[in-house]
């Protein structure tokens, strides 16, 4: 939730597919009847993109592109419905108390389905029945996840009062904002890799000691996190990791979690990721909480990994409970199962009270309605939800402008720093930015240890990411320090305690964190 120095109510993005905005003045050049191929529909992505300053809205684009993207991808598309002349103001403060067994949701519901049922089966007469068409099981949210392969289909979604969005899961650009490819969706340049153990980290430059055993970043100076520890460790705060899992073969998150300064506290490994066969694969395996990417790791490390006896990297909240779900295969939401994992995490953060902050460093270019539902549920929950502004891999393409979800008022969007104030090498900003964190050095660009997969010596990770899950812990540090405040009340102490306060910058909002000012410092530290 972003906010003003008054916390001001939420402001609900607006949507429905009867209340769009003007469809996009970059029009496909393709026939309107014909579907662009791949590179056809990102150049269009793009230049919208490029043309708007913002993430790509698809509830703003022609529908010839909508179904392009659909059968370019896997087909799958997210449909949101509810009753007839339902405000979207009203349903979004309402998402989590909506009662979708009601007649007139049920109606809706069964509305939109036969909608869908009889215009594909005009188009694929070999469909036998609607259960044909469920890509994904249904849940708390007001939406179907539907096989579409027909235009008609899409148009006539789109005319409905009863949807309130139909767009593409599984569709995101893999050329470049200039046109040529940006070589596809490979995990590798989505933020998977690198995050073994390197030992040409060096003492007292890139990592300092702390008792009883561990290294520190050379960033937390830059946050006053040595303060902060006077007075907090995060212990009785419980925070979700929603990444790409936890590795199996780093102990700190296994039968080393509570070691050290670090006792007495929680570790759970969940996993919301649909399993492969829902792409087509019909005995693919279920999935499981073990990271296969890194990504996951790192990010838990520098939020949540105790400070220990072993000399490995200590989290800022080194006390603090934690669950990580593995929700994705990799940092870049390209996947219709990955949208619905993300989702699913959301939900299931919100639906347990005992989880109060949420930290998120994946995202994407193009919007997800279904998300932004999942993260409007957790909300009005009360969630305290960071998620990453955006660092430049492959798939963003030299824009920088803040990425979805990032993007939502109903987040705190976060970006990093050099050691000079300017944004890092490969970090996104802007208005939608709130806090920022230093997370490169400028003598030799170091980013700030963390946890390997395996091994007891720190690696590295950087970007937005790690500034994110950092943002997170210092949340984690606040509200364990003023354990009746509300999630408006530990946003306010950060918000007034960051360096930009009262000031909000157009590239980094409030600045950076404070966590020595912000659980109750002197305030001269700022």
């Amino acid at each position: 939730m972003k906010t003003t120095t008054t916390l001001a109510a939420l402001a609900l993005l607006a949507w429905g597919c009867q209340n769009r905005t003007p469809e996009s003045s970059v029009e496909p050049t393709a026939p309107a009847r014909t579907a662009l191929d791949r590179p056809a529909l990102d150049r269009h992505i793009w230049q919208t993109v490029k043309q708007q300053s913002q993430v790509f809205d698809w509830n703003q684009a022609p529908a010839q592109v909508v179904w392009s993207a659909l059968i370019t991808s896997d087909s799958v598309m997210a449909i949101g419905y509810a009753p007839a002349g339902l405000a979207p103001t009203e349903l979004g403060r309402q998402m989590d108390q909506l009662n979708l067994v009601a007649p007139e949701w049920q109606a809706a519901r069964q509305a939109v389905l036969d909608l869908v049922w009889a215009s594909e089966r005009a188009h694929r007469p070999e469909l036998q029945q609607p259960a044909q068409l469920l890509a994904f099981p249904e849940n708390e949210l007001p939406v179907l996840n539907l096989k579409v392969s027909d235009l008609a289909t899409v148009e006539r979604l789109r005319a409905s009062p009863l949807v309130r969005y139909a767009e593409p899961m599984g569709y995101e650009p893999t050329i470049d904002l200039d046109g040529g490819p940006s070589g596809g969706r490979v995990e590798s340049s989505s933020g998977c890799g690198d995050y073994n153990e390197e030992f040409n980290l060096q003492p007292n430059v890139h990592f300092f000691s702390a008792v009883p055993n561990a290294k520190v970043s050379w960033n937390h100076a830059y946050h006053q996190v040595a303060g902060a520890w006077t007075k907090s460790s995060g212990a009785g705060i419980k925070v979700m990791v929603i990444d790409t899992g936890i590795s199996p073969d780093q102990d700190n998150f296994g039968s080393q979690f509570n070691q050290g300064a670090s006792a007495g506290r929680t570790i759970e490994k969940l996993v919301t990721l649909p399993r492969a066969r829902f792409l087509g694969i019909p005995t693919g395996p279920v999935e499981t909480p073990n990271d296969g990417c890194g990504h996951g790791t790192a990010m838990a490390g520098v939020l949540a990994a105790p400070l220990g006896t072993d000399g490995n990297a200590a989290g800022i909240a080194f006390n603090a409970n934690l669950v990580t779900v593995r929700a994705s295969q990799d940092v870049f939401l390209d996947a219709s199962r990955e949208v619905r994992g993300v989702a699913d995490a959301y939900l299931l953060a919100a639906n347990r009270p005992d989880i109060r902050i949420i930290s998120l460093s994946l995202g994407r270019i193009t919007s997800s309605s279904q998300i932004a539902d999942a993260i409007r549920y957790a909300a009005n929950r009360g969630k305290l939800m960071f998620c990453a502004g955006g660092t430049s891999f492959g798939w963003t393409a030299g824009w920088f402008g803040v990425i979805f979800p990032a993007n939502m008022s109903e987040v705190q969007a976060v970006t990093g720093l050099k050691e000079n104030g300017q944004r890092c090498e490969a970090c996104h900003d802007g208005s939608q930015i709130d806090f920022a964190l230093v997370m490169e050095r400028d003598a030799d660009g170091i980013k700030p240890i963390t946890t390997a997969v395996n091994g007891n010596w720190p690696s590295t990770a950087g970007g937005s990411s790690v500034a994110t899950a950092q943002a997170a812990g210092i949340a984690a540090l606040v509200w364990a320090r003023f354990p009746a405040y509300t999630r408006d009340q530990v946003l306010n102490q950060l918000v007034i305690t960051s360096a930009n306060f009262p000031n909000r910058s157009g590239q980094f909002g409030w600045g950076k964190l404070n966590a020595d000012a912000a659980t109750g410092g002197n305030d001269d530290a700022l």
